[in-house]
C-alpha cells in the first residue's frame, strides 16, 4: 500500500548534486564557460597551423575546466565501488587524448558540465519552489509578555504567548485568534484563492483543548498574510512544530521517497553500466577481428562510450517527480514522493468518508425531542454534562448549540451547571458517564435498540427512525434505564463537494462512494446532494476496511477522509488522502497525500496533476531511452564522438526542460491524460 512508501535514499548522479566554489553556486556553469572558451581558442589556433606544443596547455585547462566536477563526482562514486555516469565520460575524454583527439576530448567534457551545469539552474528552479516555502514564515514576532509588547525571534516563541499581528503582516506562528477580526490570505500553505475570514475563538481554554475540531476561521498558520484587520493570536505550536515546517520537511522528504519508475530506472543503470563497460572493453579489441588499425577500434568503442551513457534516463524520473512534488505543494497539496505522485493518478475509484468531506464538519443541533415529564432544559443540560468530555465533532456540536438554547441560569459556565464523570466511548455508537450517581447514555439508536423491547420504547424509536430518514443524524439520551429525550443533528454538504464531483468524473474517475458511520438514510441524503455513485450507511471503521477491500478488487483504490478515524480504510487504499491537513498532525503523519485545506476541488487539480507526471515520465523514458537506441548503433558505424556528444547531451538537458513544464501545471486542465 502507498502509505508505506520507501523511505531509502537513492543513490545521488552528478546531475541530482549541488555544486559550489569560489563563484558561488554558479561555479559548475562558469568553469563549463571557461572551458568552451579555451576550446574555442585552442580550436582557431589549430586553424592557423601553430604547432601542437602551443596547443596543449590550452587544452589541457580546457580539459581542467570542463572535468573538475566530472573528476570530483567520478571520485566520490569509485570510494563507494559505483561506476557511474561521470566515469564513463572521464575515460571517453582521456581515451580521446590518448588518440590526440584533444579537441574532440576537450568538447565532450565542455558539453557534459555545460550539460549538468544548465541542468543544475533548472532543476534549481523545481527545488526553489519547495525551498521558498521555508521563507514564508517572518524572522521576528510582536509578542506581549507581562503586559508589555517586544520583538522576539520566530525560534523564542514560545506556546502560550500572545503574537500580535498587524495588517499586510505575515503570520509568524500556529495558533487561534483571541482578539480582532480580519482575513487572511491562506494561499502559502492551502492553496486557497480567496481569503478565509478569522474571527476570535469564543472560550480559549475550551478552544486550546480542543484545537483540532476548531473550524479554520478560528485558526492561523505561520506563513500566511494578515490583509486588513489587527489581530492577536495565542500561540499553541512552536517554531519546529508549525504545518508549514512540518511541510517544508516532508516536501523535500518527498525527493528521496521512490516510485515504480524510480527503481526501475535505477536497478536499468546498475545493470547497463557495467554492461556497456563490457562492451566498451570488448570493442577495443575490435582490430583483432576486423581489419582497421586499433586506433579506429579505440575511437569508435569511446564514441560508443558516450552514446551508452545513461545520463538523460537517471535524471527523466526525478527531475518530473520534484517539479511534480513542488507544483502541488504550490498549489495546497502536500505529495510525499514519487510513489504516491504516480499511484494518484492511476486510481480507478474514489471512496469519501461523510463528515468533514463530503460535508462540512459542522452539524447543528436541528431537533430537540423529549419523552413526557422531561423537559428540553434537562435532556440538553444532560447531554451538555456528558457530552462536552467527549472530543467528537458530534458532541462538539451539541455543546455549542444548546449553549444557546439553554437560559442564562443554565449556562455550562455557570458553578451549578452538573458535571459528568467516569465517560466511555464505544467506537462509532456512543458514550457512557455517571451524572448525579445516575449512568447516561448518548449515542446512535442502535445503541441501545438490543435493550428495548417495550411498546414505548418501540414507538419512541420509530420516532428516532423517522427523523433520521429526513436526513437526521440522531443522538438518544437515556438515564439509566429510562429514555429522556433525543437530538437530531444535521450536516451540509460542502459547496464545492458537487463541482468536485463531477470534475472527477469529466477526468475518468466513474466509481464513488461514500462511506458513513451514519445511519443510511443520512448517507443517502448526502450522497444524492453531492452525485455521489452509492452511499453506506450504519459503517464501524472495520467495516470502512472491508468496503475498500471490494473496491480493491475492481482496481486501483484512493480514500479520502480526516486522517483520523478513517486511518484504517485510508492504509487499506493504494492511496491515503487527508482533508484540511494544516490544521492536524494525524493527517499529515497518516496520508500518502494531504489537502492542506478544506476545499474538497483541490483533489481533481492533484489527480490531473498526477496524470500529466505519468505522462512525462513516459515521454521523458522514450526520449532517454530512444537516443542511447539511435546513437549506440551510429556511433558503431562511424559516428564521431563530437555530434554524439552534442546529441547525448541535448537529450539530456530536453529532459529537464520537459520536466519542467509541471511547475506550469494548471488546475483548469485537469484532464491532461
Amino acid at each position: 500500500m502507498a502509505n508505506e512508501t520507501t523511505n531509502t535514499q537513492p543513490h545521488r548522479h552528478s546531475h541530482d548534486c549541488e555544486h559550489s566554489g569560489i563563484f558561488g553556486e554558479r561555479t559548475e556553469l562558469i568553469f563549463a564557460i571557461l572551458s568552451g572558451l579555451l576550446l574555442g581558442f585552442g580550436w582557431l589556433l589549430a586553424m592557423s597551423s601553430i604547432p601542437f606544443g602551443y596547443l596543449l596547455p590550452i587544452y589541457l585547462l580546457s580539459y581542467f575546466f570542463g572535468g573538475y566536477y566530472t573528476l570530483l563526482e567520478s571520485f566520490s562514486k569509485l570510494k563507494l565501488q559505483q561506476f557511474e555516469i561521470d566515469f564513463l565520460m572521464l575515460v571517453a575524454a582521456i581515451g580521446a587524448a590518448v588518440l590526440g583527439n584533444w579537441a574532440e576530448g576537450a568538447l565532450l567534457l565542455f558539453l557534459f558540465s555545460l550539460s549538468h551545469a544548465l541542468e543544475h539552474l533548472a532543476m534549481g528552479k523545481a527545488r526553489n519552489a519547495i525551498e521558498s516555502l521555508a521563507s514564508l514564515a517572518p524572522d521576528v514576532a510582536l509578542v506581549r509578555r507581562n503586559h508589555q509588547e517586544t520583538e522576539l525571534l520566530i525560534a523564542d516563541l514560545e506556546i502560550g504567548d500572545i503574537v500580535i499581528v498587524k495588517p499586510n503582516e505575515r503570520v509568524p506562528a500556529d495558533g487561534l485568534v483571541i482578539k480582532g477580526h480580519t482575513s487572511i490570505d491562506q494561499s502559502p500553505i492551502t492553496g486557497e484563492s480567496l481569503p478565509v475570514e478569522k474571527i476570535p475563538v469564543n472560550d480559549v481554554n475550551w478552544a486550546t483543548e480542543h484545537e483540532s475540531h476548531l473550524p479554520f476561521e478560528n485558526r492561523v498558520f505561520a506563513g500566511t498574510i494578515n490583509q486588513h484587520g489587527a489581530i492577536e493570536i495565542l500561540v499553541t505550536r512552536l517554531a519546529t512544530e508549525t504545518a508549514l515546517a512540518r511541510v517544508v520537511v516532508m516536501v523535500n522528504e518527498a525527493e528521496n521517497q521512490q516510485s515504480d519508475t524510480q527503481r526501475f530506472a535505477q536497478k536499468f543503470e546498475r545493470i547497463f553500466v557495467p554492461v556497456v563497460l563490457i562492451f566498451v572493453g570488448a570493442l577495443l579489441f575490435a582490430w583483432v577481428f576486423i581489419s582497421e588499425p586499433a586506433s579506429d577500434s579505440f575511437y569508435r568503442a569511446m564514441a560508443v562510450l558516450v552514446a551508452a551513457s545513461p545520463c538523460a534516463l537517471a535524471i527523466s524520473t526525478p527531475s518530473a517527480v520534484l517539479s511534480g512534488v513542488a507544483r502541488a505543494a504550490r498549489g495546497g497539496v502536500l505529495i510525499k514522493g514519487g510513489g504516491p505522485l504516480e499511484e494518484l493518478g492511476k486510481i480507478k475509484s474514489i471512496a469519501f468518508d461523510k463528515t468533514g468531506t463530503l460535508t462540512e464538519g459542522k452539524p447543528s443541533v436541528t431537533d430537540v425531542r423529549t419523552v413526557e415529564g422531561i423537559s428540553e432544559n434537562d435532556l440538553l443540560v444532560t447531554a451538555v454534562s456528558v457530552e462536552r468530555l467527549s472530543d467528537h465533532p458530534l458532541a462538539a456540536a451539541l455543546v455549542r448549540d444548546a449553549v444557546n438554547l439553554l437560559p442564562d441560569e443554565l449556562h455550562p459556565s455557570s458553578p451549578n451547571f452538573p458535571t459528568a464523570e467516569n465517560l466511555t466511548s464505544k467506537t462509532g455508537q456512543g458514550v457512557t458517564a455517571t451524572l448525579n450517581n445516575q449512568s447516561i447514555s448518548i449515542g446512535k439508536s442502535s445503541f441501545f435498540k438490543s435493550d428495548s423491547s417495550s411498546k414505548e420504547d418501540q414507538a419512541f424509536f420509530n420516532s428516532v427512525a423517522e427523523l433520521e430518514r429526513q436526513g437526521r443524524t440522531v443522538m438518544v439520551v437515556r438515564q439509566d434505564d429510562r429514555f429522556l429525550g433525543f437530538i437530531g443533528l444535521m450536516d451540509k454538504p460542502r459547496a464545492g463537494a458537487k463541482a468536485a464531483i463531477s470534475r472527477l468524473r469529466s477526468i475518468g474517475i466513474e466509481n464513488m462512494s461514500m462511506l458513513s458511520g451514519d445511519n443510511q438514510n443520512v448517507a443517502n441524503a448526502i450522497a444524492d446532494s453531492v452525485g455521489v455513485n452509492q452511499a453506506f450507511g450504519d459503517l464501524m471503521p472495520a467495516d470502512k476496511v472491508e468496503k475498500i477491500k471490494r473496491l480493491l478488487n475492481e482496481g486501483s483504490v484512493g480514500m479520502v477522509g480526516d486522517g483520523v478515524n478513517d486511518a484504517p480504510a485510508m492504509a487499506t487504499a493504494n492511496i491515503g488522502i487527508a482533508m484540511g491537513a494544516a490544521g492536524s498532525d494525524v493527517a499529515l503523519e497518516t496520508a500518502d497525500i494531504a489537502l492542506m485545506s478544506d476545499d474538497l476541488e483541490k483533489l481533481p487539480f492533484a489527480i490531473g496533476l498526477s496524470k500529466m507526471t505519468k505522462s512525462i515520465i513516459l515521454q521523458n523514458l522514450w526520449i532517454s531511452l530512444g537516443m542511447i537506441a539511435f546513437l549506440v548503433p551510429a556511433t558503431l558505424f562511424g559516428l564521431p564522438i563530437g555530434p554524439a556528444v552534442i546529441l547525448h547531451e541535448g537529450s539530456t538537458f530536453v529532459v529537464v526542460l520537459n520536466a519542467l513544464r509541471l511547475l506550469g501545471f494548471s488546475d483548469s486542465k485537469p484532464s491532461v491524460t
